[in-house]
Order: C-alpha cells, then structure tokens, then sequence
C-alpha cells in the first residue's frame, strides 16, 4: 500500500494530559509525527488537535479507530488536502549584513513580512501551505540561516458546518463505541 502525507483533526476534551495520552497512543503504534498543533476550539471545552503524518490506508485506518475509543476523543477525521485549508507559520532569523537587498526581494515574492531588523539580521515571518514554506526555505538554502522555527500544520475543511461537527459528542462516541452488554 501506497504511504501518504494524512493530516488528522482530533476534537477532543480541553483538559491536561490529553496531549500526552494522544501522542503516547500515536508513539505506541509506530508512526511517527511530522507535526502537531493544538488549541482551544469556539468551545472551551474542547480543543483541536491537529497532527500530520506519514501513512498508508490501512495503518490509518488502524490507528483512527483506537484514537476514536481515548475516552477524551469526541471527534476524529482526515482532512481532504482538496477541500481543507491548511497553513503553517514560519520565523526565519537570516543573517543580513551584505545581501540586504536580495532577502528583501526574496521576502517580498513570496509575501513574508520583515518582523525584525538589526544591523546584522533580519527576523522574516512567513504563513501559507506546507509547499509554500518549502519552496522559500529552499530558496533561501544559500544564505546563512541563524536560527528557525516552523509551527507545523494547522487546518480546517473549507465551507460551512461538516457533518462531522453537527453531530453532539455523546451521539458522536455512541456510534463509534459499541455498548456493553
């Protein structure tokens, strides 16, 4: 089977240690997380995980079942790379004592803002998809980068209110859990 990039929303309950209990059941069954965002939804009750890996059709499968039985979970689906916006958040310090200029020129194509400036670098902020962050890193490979930090990938299905959101969490884990006895 063919592995792909999936990214996977997790609704789940806004409380401590539900980071942990996700992450641990992810490590548990050998994927490996190429990034993870969290916040607090509309709801306070609950917030949003949203975690990007590498994965074929059945290994997902697997893996979005024992997800949904975490007592915490209320929702979990995968994002259509089509129908969903994804976005990241990029902080790049270049150093900028001679090529000034060309990183100006460089930020301006690609829309990244110059967030800080001193004699010596430049902080650059850059939002957009994935491949976008990839490219200016790519372009930017020849300078000397001093530090970096990339938020990974946070996203939502375009349109209005999915079917998955209508659904109250009780009905949610009632179809997804079979009921003892």
């Amino acid at each position: 089977m063919e592995s792909k990039r999936r990214v996977i929303s997790l609704l789940v309950d806004n409380q401590s240690g539900v980071l942990a209990r996700v992450s641990n059941l992810f490590c548990r069954r050998g994927f490996n997380i190429d990034s993870l965002t969290v916040s607090a939804t509309n709801d306070p009750t609950v917030s949003r995980i949203t975690v990007t890996i590498t994965s074929d059709e059945k290994a997902l499968s697997q893996l979005i079942l024992q997800t949904e039985r975490l007592e915490v979970t209320r929702q979990v689906f995968v994002l259509d790379h089509e129908n969903s916006l994804e976005r990241e958040l990029l902080l790049l310090k270049v150093a900028a004592d001679v090529h000034r200029s060309e990183l100006r020129e460089i930020a301006s194509i690609y829309k990244a803002k110059i967030i800080d400036l001193s004699p010596d670098s430049m902080v650059l902020e850059l939002t957009g998809r994935p491949e976008k962050v990839d490219a200016f890193l790519k372009i930017l490979a020849d300078y000397k980068i001093l530090e970096q930090c990339r938020t990974g990938v946070t996203a939502l299905e375009r349109g209005g209110m999915h079917q998955h959101m209508q659904k109250p969490p009780q009905e949610v884990r009632a179809a997804q859990l079979p009921l003892p006895g």
